[in-house]
């Protein structure tokens, strides 16, 4: 069985996504005025389409930060 997205987590790497929507802070989100990669949309999976955001990092196609 699927388990649905959580809409606060990026759909490509779990982390948070910063979604204003999802925050219902009455404010526009960060991906309304931001160019998302092309792939960075095809790599969402199908379950998960209009379901969830991707967090700024994933929607440009950055690499994760480096914790150390």
């Amino acid at each position: 069985m699927n388990q649905a997205p959580d809409p606060s987590r990026c759909t490509l790497c779990g982390l948070a996504n910063d979604c204003a929507e999802e925050a219902a802070n009455g404010q526009p989100c960060w991906c309304f005025s931001t160019p998302i990669a092309p792939e960075a949309l095809r790599r969402i999976p199908l379950d998960a389409q209009g379901k969830a955001c991707l967090c700024p990092r994933c929607a440009r196609l950055l690499p994760p930060e480096d914790p150390t």
